[in-house]
């Protein structure tokens, strides 16, 4: 994402667009998504009457968190143009670690210090398992998808390994508090997913690791001439990208009160889904928070809906695929009727 300013006009331009045209362009996504959200909750208030009820609503903010921080995790690999296969393994992973030092630390005896220390060892598993994709993408220049790729294989073969396909459980009694509580009627998870939101549109709108993730995903090339070092930059990114997964294996561990491996394995489809329906760029270069956060929240109300009609689960995840699917057509069609110009 190149930016310069036009001698003509004085306006900023970004990526070959004014710095305006992408203020509407987002303004243009948030009314569109919020549009689609208000037909998907009325839709499913005239189908059942159990839909619009505080319950309901309830089971979405506890429900909305883990795919939220996971989609976030995901979010800063695409904007870089990679990707990053490996979040819910990553996720699992750090859970695997916070559950063995736990463990270690006497299990459901397990004092508040050692939950602090269980917490810093996770987000630590987890930065090295971004860390580790980072450097490999970065200085080999070897394609993100085949890195992430190998990354989600290892994880998920070494935890089988260590698991024995098993469940870890066994945990303090406020660690499942935590999952399932609420302050001032907020459940706690959402306060950590609301919290990760804002940390993640200031990192990406506020600092300078933000605006050399978008040139990134715009131009690798232009970028490194520029004099950045995009190399440094790629592996912050999935350095953090780690980080987030982590915090999602964390906050899973509370809500499920027990941890193994294969825990949420069809988030990956609909992190890509959310980031896709909320207007990123495929290609990099292009996306915000906010019309990703509100297409999360139109795929976990419809999610929620098709579960009150009886739904089966495997028809959710069939209808996940067959969306994505259809934005990505929408999006090539969008594309040829531009005239085969790349979004900007």
């Amino acid at each position: 994402m190149t930016e310069r300013v036009s001698e003509q006009s004085g306006q900023t331009v970004i990526g070959g667009a004014t710095l305006l045209d992408l203020l509407r362009r987002q303004q243009g996504e948030v009314v569109g998504l919020g549009l689609i959200l208000a037909v998907v909750v009325l839709l499913f208030g005239l189908t059942t009457p159990r839909f619009l009820t505080i319950g309901t609503f309830q089971s979405i903010t506890f429900q909305l968190p883990v795919l939220g921080i996971l989609t976030l995790a995901m979010l800063m690999p695409i904007l870089s143009g990679g990707f990053n296969l490996a979040v819910t393994f990553t996720a699992n992973m750090a859970g695997l670690v916070m559950a063995w030092v736990l463990q270690s630390q006497g299990g459901p005896d397990a004092g508040v210090f050692a939950f602090v220390l269980a917490v810093l060892a996770a987000l630590a598993t987890g930065a090295a398992a971004g860390w580790v994709m980072g450097i490999i993408i970065a200085y080999t220049g070897a394609h993100p998808i085949l890195v992430s790729l190998s990354m989600m294989i290892f994880l998920r073969g070494l935890g089988e390994f260590l698991t024995r396909g098993g469940d870890v459980s066994g945990f303090p009694d406020f660690v499942g508090s935590i999952g399932h509580g609420t302050v001032l009627s907020i459940p706690a998870p959402m306060l950590i997913f609301i919290g990760c939101v804002i940390i993640w549109r200031i990192l990406l709108t506020r600092t300078q690791l933000g605006f050399t993730t978008y040139m990134v995903g715009s131009n690798l090339v232009a970028t490194e001439y520029s004099g950045i070092n995009t190399k440094r930059t790629l592996t912050l990114i999935y350095t953090l990208s780690g980080v987030m997964c982590a915090i999602a294996g964390i906050v899973m561990l509370t809500r499920f009160n027990s941890v193994r491996v294969g825990h949420g394995e069809a988030f990956l489809l609909i992190t890509v889904l959310a980031c896709f329906l909320g207007g990123v760029d495929p290609f990099g270069g292009f996306g915000r928070v906010v019309p990703v956060l509100l297409a999360l929240i139109i795929l976990q109300v419809i999610s929620s809906g098709l579960n009150l009609l009886g739904a089966s689960q495997h028809l959710a995840t069939a209808l996940w695929g067959g969306f994505l699917i259809a934005v990505m057509v929408t999006r090539w069609l969008l594309w040829f009727l531009r005239g085969g110009k790349r979004d900007s």
